[in-house]
């Protein structure tokens, strides 16, 4: 698919009829159909100007204080491209307009893409922001984003990578944790308890099948007492039982401070210190603190990192041909940041 560069090519352009999804494709997107219609429409005044190659130098800069992810999907849209990055390294710390990348090459190398560019770190690093917002909260203990179901599926791996970018310790989407170079986490669903009938029978077969070094998790709260299926549990799983997880709807008061503590106690006084306690089921940064404090030892979260909202980046050009150059409101010339490093 060649690139949309003038508003002839938008008028030829043509989405398959044959696609299954809303989704861009990777073609797509190299291709600029998830683009502004500006920016076609300015590459077009430029090249009729003879001022399609002009040499530009562009800074991005961020509209909230956050952590920085989505170099690498930008880098992979630009590397085909003569144009020279530099930029913040994924995972760093930002503050209120500091200026996360900037890019020098012709305007007809990069001009095209710029929404592109904006909406991978503007999404990216909302989500790495509350991921490490959550970590944070968690006081040093485990945290795992669960929050695919939240969002389009065509995003939820850049959403489940973004989080483990923040400080996550794992993610349950598939793809996700595989291109954050992680295995998914995850445990099982009410649905296989409810098929099964019961708690512990399905906990029996859990442990015969699955793999010996996947870790023996059992969800605890679908019949019975949390408390009560826990033991139940641990009673048949003994040292093989790695942890429960309590999952608590808010229908019958959500996962409690109080509820984390009485599980951790019985287990306790039954002998079972080992068996850790996974909390998950409408968690949020400022839950966290109490639930850590009370016992719980690993979180899964959800939505609270899935709806987190994207930080605004701008990209502004600072120089054109050499000279120093801004919009009214913006100082021209390059803004000095030490803290970018050239990537490409």
């Amino acid at each position: 698919m060649r690139e949309l560069r003038s508003m002839a090519d938008l008028q030829q352009f043509i989405p398959d009829g044959t696609r299954l999804f809303h989704s861009a494709s990777h073609e797509e997107i190299l291709a600029g159909a998830t683009t502004d219609v500006y920016f076609v429409r300015t590459l077009e005044i430029l090249r009729a100007a003879g001022k399609e190659e002009t040499l530009v130098t562009a800074e991005i800069f961020s509209g909230g204080a956050g952590t920085f992810c989505g170099l690498q999907e930008a880098v992979q849209l630009l590397q085909r491209k003569q144009v020279e990055v530099w930029a913040l390294s994924e995972g760093e710390e930002f503050a209120v307009r500091e200026v996360v990348m900037r890019l020098r090459g012709s305007y007809s190398e990069f001009g095209l893409y710029e929404t592109a560019i904006l909406g991978m770190l503007a999404s990216a690093s909302g989500w790495a922001t509350a991921a490490r917002r959550c970590k944070e909260a968690a006081g040093g203990k485990a945290v795992y984003c669960f929050g695919a179901r939240h969002v389009h599926p065509s995003v939820a791996p850049v959403m489940e990578r973004a989080a483990v970018v923040g400080g996550a310790d794992g993610c349950s989407c598939v793809l996700g944790a595989v291109l954050a170079g992680k295995k998914p986490t995850g445990t099982v669903p009410h649905a296989v308890m409810l098929i099964m009938g019961d708690t512990l029978e399905a906990a029996k077969v859990f442990d015969r099948i699955m793999p010996p070094e996947d870790p023996r998790v059992i969800l605890v709260d679908t019949f019975k007492d949390e408390a009560e299926e826990a033991l139940r549990v641990a009673e048949c799983l003994r040292a093989r039982l790695a942890g429960v997880r309590l999952d608590t709807p808010r229908e019958r008061g959500g996962v409690t401070a109080g509820l984390v503590r009485e599980v951790r106690a019985r287990l306790d006084q039954a002998g079972f210190t080992h068996v850790r306690l996974v909390v998950s089921g409408g968690l949020s940064a400022e839950r966290m603190p109490a639930l850590a404090a009370a016992g719980a030892d690993a979180f899964g979260v959800g939505s609270y990192i899935s709806r987190s909202p994207a930080i605004d980046m701008t990209m502004d050009l600072k120089e054109v041909e050499g000279k120093p150059v801004a919009k009214r409101g913006r100082i021209p010339g390059i803004t000095e940041s030490k803290r970018l490093s050239k990537i490409l």
